[in-house]
């Protein structure tokens, strides 16, 4: 039975404005990332199949959690995340919806966002909702039809779609899901006739101890 495990990168840039600064990890991410890789290590989490998007704060979490050691990493921009910053700052442009600087106002911020991105209401977006929609339906498909228990390492928005994707999710649960998932969560799927099953949502078993709580993270 194919079953795919999905994790989201480490900590971030947290200060980052823009796409560009906000893609590599801080030093709690790097901590976060080698946590989770010993924790597989220890419970015996073995992968056949490893694949990341495109970008570093990507690359950076596979290789930090060691992912190497399973199998060679098959990078994919398919499963990049889609571009957040761009969107907010357009949104604030054309719409005069100001980006919040806290977590909180975010809860607000992020539902309207893709609500306005996913009916087109956005001008000189870097890539439409139904385009973003369609390569990650098309990547996860894809790896669902490989061989052997699969590694994707991304980010929140892509595993968030792929919850709405198998849940049909309307765009305020879309949000609230992207919303909830933390740095270097896990989340499984498993492939019964030929439809995904979600097993796993959201576990953070290598961050659980009293000592570490400090490092569940969700920017």
């Amino acid at each position: 039975m194919p079953h795919i495990t999905l994790v989201r990168h480490g900590q971030a840039n947290t200060e980052a404005r823009d796409e560009v600064s906000y893609d590599r990890l801080s030093e709690l991410g790097h901590q976060q990332a080698a946590w989770l890789g010993e924790h597989m290590q220890a419970t015996g989490d073995r992968f056949q199949r490893v694949y990341t998007g495109a970008m570093r704060r990507h690359r950076e979490t596979a290789m930090g959690m060691r992912a190497q050691d399973h199998a060679e990493i098959v990078e994919d921009p398919r499963l990049n995340e889609f571009a957040y910053f761009t969107l907010s700052q357009l949104m604030e442009e054309q719409h005069g919806l100001e980006v919040p600087t806290e977590r909180e106002g975010f809860v607000r911020h992020l539902p309207t966002v893709l609500g306005a991105w996913e009916r087109g209401e956005i001008e000189g977006v870097p890539e439409t909702h139904a385009a973003f929609a369609a390569r990650v339906r098309d990547a996860m498909a894809e790896i669902a039809e490989g061989q052997g228990r699969a590694l994707v390492v991304t980010s929140g928005g892509l595993i968030g779609t792929v919850l709405r994707q198998t849940l049909a999710l309307d765009v305020n649960g879309w949000a609230r899901m992207c919303l909830a998932i933390q740095n270097t969560s896990v989340h499984r799927w498993q492939m019964v006739l030929s439809e995904p099953l979600l097993v796993q949502f959201n576990m953070i078993s290598h961050l659980e101890a009293p000592e570490r709580q400090f490092a569940q993270t969700h920017l």
